[in-house]
């Protein structure tokens, strides 16, 4: 599992530098896509337990962040590669910091469907975080809804997200 873990960090990590030095250059039709993000999490297993019996709280909490994203690889009418850092902090409504850093690599369709998957580093831990979503265009305001899965050892975390960027 760490070896899997560690594999998929080094892959993300290259394709980062890669589409943040393309946007450095303005090559290849990058675009920063990065703005606000808040949403809402369901924590299971251990996790939860440890919220409910350490911290009296529940295992539904709030979060707020940042997505910074990055489009590369873009074909008019056709996929698009993504990569996309997403800082969090959650349980702030319960008096909780639990921070949270995720990292993506994924593809938006031309629809604005997308799927993306890699690391994510929080007070618990390491994990795999999956995600899957739809980007809704409002002239050049876009609004993108997400759904994640973080897969760890202490439990599944299930996070719905929303927020909004400008394309520059």
């Amino acid at each position: 599992m760490m070896k899997n873990f560690l594999s998929l960090a080094i892959l993300f990590c290259l394709v980062f530098t890669y589409a943040v030095e393309e946007n450095i250059n303005g090559q290849n039709g990058v675009t920063n896509l990065s703005g606000p993000r808040l949403g809402v999490t369901l924590i299971t297993g251990k996790s939860a337990t440890t919220l409910e019996e350490d911290f009296d709280a529940i295992p539904i909490i709030s979060q707020f962040g940042w997505q910074f994203e990055w489009r590369f690889y873009s074909i008019e009418g056709a996929s698009t590669g993504i990569v996309e850092f997403v800082p969090l902090i959650g349980g702030v409504e319960q008096g909780l910091f639990l921070p949270s850093l995720s990292g993506l690599i994924g593809i938006r369709g031309p629809k604005g469907t997308e799927f993306g998957i890699g690391p994510n580093i929080s007070i618990t831990g390491a994990a795999i975080v999956a995600a899957v979503g739809v980007t809704k265009q409002a002239g050049q305001l876009n609004i993108p809804f997400n759904f994640a899965v973080v897969a760890s050892k202490e439990g599944y975390r299930f996070s719905f997200l929303i927020g909004f960027n400008v394309a520059r």
